[in-house]
């Protein structure tokens, strides 16, 4: 059995307050989205029932599904074997059980149907962690759950495999950029609906020194320009295939009808012979 890493009702809260603001700058979802255009933009194929899997569908809104989109839900609201694409968007991070949510989406794509996911990937907001880590150890002796622990490439990457998905690619985009100060990041996270909602976090209100502390930690540990301070996004993008007899499959050990030595216009030499380097 999985255990809940995400507080779904509390971050349901923060994305629901976070949608009725008018100011929200969704940059990151807004960049996400370029990217995910870009890729399907170069698939040789027209889907003709394309879904989407977000939490917010307005910066999503030009990619194919986004008139019928789901919310990430622990059990997303896809019919088996009903798309041709499936494009989960920046919310595998907050998933207690992120192969679920992958083999859910590879359940609902017909055969040769199209996966693609972005969310945030470990080193997102590194900084931010170090900082808060630092400045609550030395204050109150202790650690707090305070920024979700997102996965790094490889282990989404060994996601895809896992959930029976061909082809998979795993890829990243790194993100910095500054803020005036931790207040203003912070500021920025609870716009967009990212501040912590997880399951085992502090439940009383933080110190405000704890804070004030972290906050000077970070003007030293992570300067940028301007007096200001460097915070990392992590993008992690996963494509993969539904399985389809259709699909290109590697050859078998020793089924190649031609030499590599051929190839390379070299000469082959018996296994375990060592070439000697030539001196001039």
């Amino acid at each position: 059995m999985v255990s809940d890493l995400t507080d779904r009702a509390a971050l349901e809260r923060h994305r629901l307050r976070a949608g009725r603001r008018n100011d929200t700058d969704f940059f990151l979802h807004r960049e996400a989205a370029a990217v995910l255009e870009e890729r399907l933009g170069e698939v040789n194929r027209a889907f003709t029932a394309p879904t989407l899997v977000t939490a917010f569908n307005e910066p999503f809104a030009n990619l194919p599904g986004a008139s019928r989109h789901v919310t990430d839900a622990d059990v997303l609201d896809l019919q088996p074997g009903a798309h041709d694409l499936v494009v989960h968007a920046m919310g595998l991070h907050w998933a207690s059980d992120p192969l679920g949510q992958i083999i859910q989406c590879r359940r609902a794509l017909k055969p040769d149907g199209l996966f693609l996911a972005v969310a945030f990937g470990g080193r997102t907001l590194h900084e931010l962690r170090a900082v808060l880590a630092e400045a609550e150890a030395s204050l109150t002796g202790g650690l707090s759950p305070r920024v979700a622990p997102m996965a790094d490439i490889r282990d989404l990457g060994a996601l895809l495999q896992r959930a029976g998905l061909a082809m998979p690619v795993a890829d990243t985009l790194t993100l910095t950029t500054s803020y005036p100060d931790l207040f203003a990041l912070a500021r920025d996270l609870r716009a967009v609906g990212e501040t912590n909602a997880l399951a085992e976090r502090l439940r009383r209100p933080t110190r405000r020194d704890l804070f004030e502390e972290a906050n000077r930690l970070y003007s030293t540990a992570f300067p940028a320009e301007n007096g200001r301070v460097a915070a990392t996004f992590e993008l992690v993008f996963l494509t993969g295939w539904a399985p389809d007899e259709s699909q290109p499959k590697p050859l078998r050990p020793g089924s190649a009808n031609a030499r590599l030595a051929e190839a390379l216009a070299t000469k082959e030499r018996p296994a375990g012979d060592i070439a000697t380097p030539r001196r001039d």
